[in-house]
C-alpha cells in the first residue's frame, strides 16, 4: 500500500500545487477582477528562488520566501493599473504580464540560463510540506472569506455599482486581491521550483494559464473547497482516460465540457448549493410539521 502512494506521490504533489496556482486565481475572480496573471507570478517566485538557492547557496525556506515576497510587490504595483481596467481589458493586460515574464526568463541567459532553464533545484518541497502549506493558504482564504473583506468582495463581484452605494471601496479590495493573488502564485511557483528539480520558461506560458484558470472555474471560485477539487480533477483525469489511448484528449474534453454545462457554478460550489437548498427545504418541512 505504501508502495503504491509513494508511485502517486509526484501526481500528488502536482495537484497540491496547482491547488495554490488556483486558490490566487479564485481570490481575483471572487473580487471580480478577470486577471489571469498566476502564471507570471510562479514564474517570478520560481525563478527567483531558484536563482538564489543554485546560484548563490541560500537555504530552501528564505529562498522560497524571497520569490513569494517578490510575486506579491510586483502584484502590489501591477494591481494599481489593473484595478482601473474592467473585463477582457484586465485579462488582456495580465496575458501580456504573463508573456513578458516568460520572455524575460528565455532570452535573459546571464540569469535565467535562456530556454535551457535552472537545473540542480535540491527538493525541499517533499509531499509532506506541501500538504502543510496548501491546508495552511486553505484555511487563511476561508478565515478571509468569512471577514468583511470576503463578503465585500462577494458584493464587488456580484455587481460593482450596487457595492459602491454601500460605501464599499471597490479599487482598494480588488488591489488587495491581487496582491495577494500574487502571493499565493508566487508561493507554489518556489514550491514547484523545490519539487521538480528543475524549471524552464516554457512551464509558465499559455499551458499554466489555462490550467490554472480552468481548475478555478471548474473547482468554483467562492468555496473553500473549490481550488482542491478543481485541480485534482484537472490533474487525475487525464490518468484515468489513459486507457482510451489515441481518444484521450477526445474523451477528457468531453467530460470537462459536461461538467462545466451541467455544473455552470463549478463543482464545490454547486454541491455546496445543494446542500443547502436541502438544508432549507428540511427547515421548512420541519416547520410546517410543528404548525400543522
Amino acid at each position: 500500500m505504501i508502495d503504491y502512494l509513494l508511485s502517486y506521490s509526484s501526481v500528488l504533489d502536482h495537484v497540491l500545487i496547482y491547488a495554490l496556482l488556483a486558490m490566487s486565481q479564485a481570490v481575483v475572480l471572487r473580487a471580480g477582477t478577470f486577471s489571469i496573471g498566476p502564471a507570471a507570478f510562479a514564474a517570478l517566485g520560481a525563478y527567483t528562488s531558484a536563482i538564489l538557492a543554485v546560484t548563490y547557496g541560500w537555504p530552501a525556506p528564505l529562498a522560497i520566501a524571497c520569490g513569494m515576497l517578490l510575486a506579491g510587490v510586483v502584484s502590489a504595483l501591477m494591481a494599481y493599473p489593473l484595478s482601473r481596467l474592467r473585463g477582457v481589458f484586465q485579462a488582456l493586460a495580465t496575458l501580456a504580464l504573463v508573456q513578458v515574464i516568460v520572455t524575460l526568463a528565455q532570452n535573459w541567459d546571464g540569469v535565467t540560463n535562456g530556454v535551457l532553464g535552472i537545473s540542480g533545484i535540491p527538493k525541499a518541497a517533499t509531499t509532506g510540506w506541501l500538504l502543510l502549506i496548501v491546508a495552511l493558504c486553505t484555511l487563511l482564504t476561508w478565515r478571509l472569506g468569512r471577514f468583511s473583506l470576503g463578503r465585500a468582495m462577494d458584493v464587488i463581484r456580484a455587481d460593482e455599482t450596487v457595492a459602491v452605494s454601500l460605501g464599499i471601496r471597490v479599487a482598494y479590495h480588488q488591489r488587495l486581491a491581487m496582491t495577494l493573488s500574487g502571493l499565493l502564485a508566487g508561493l507554489a511557483g518556489a514550491l514547484h521550483a523545490f519539487n521538480s528539480y528543475a524549471i524552464s520558461p516554457e512551464e509558465f506560458g499559455f499551458g499554466m494559464l489555462v490550467h490554472t484558470l480552468a481548475a478555478a472555474v471548474l473547482g468554483g471560485a467562492t468555496s473553500i473547497w473549490g481550488p482542491l477539487v478543481g485541480s485534482a480533477v484537472l490533474t487525475t483525469l487525464p490518468e484515468f482516460v489513459r486507457v482510451f489511448a489515441d481518444y484521450r484528449g477526445v474523451v477528457q474534453g468531453g467530460l470537462l465540457m459536461l461538467i462545466i454545462i451541467y455544473l455552470p457554478h463549478g463543482i464545490a460550489d454547486t454541491l455546496a448549493s445543494w446542500r443547502q437548498e436541502r438544508r432549507l427545504q428540511r427547515e421548512v418541512a420541519l416547520r410546517e410539521g410543528s404548525t400543522a
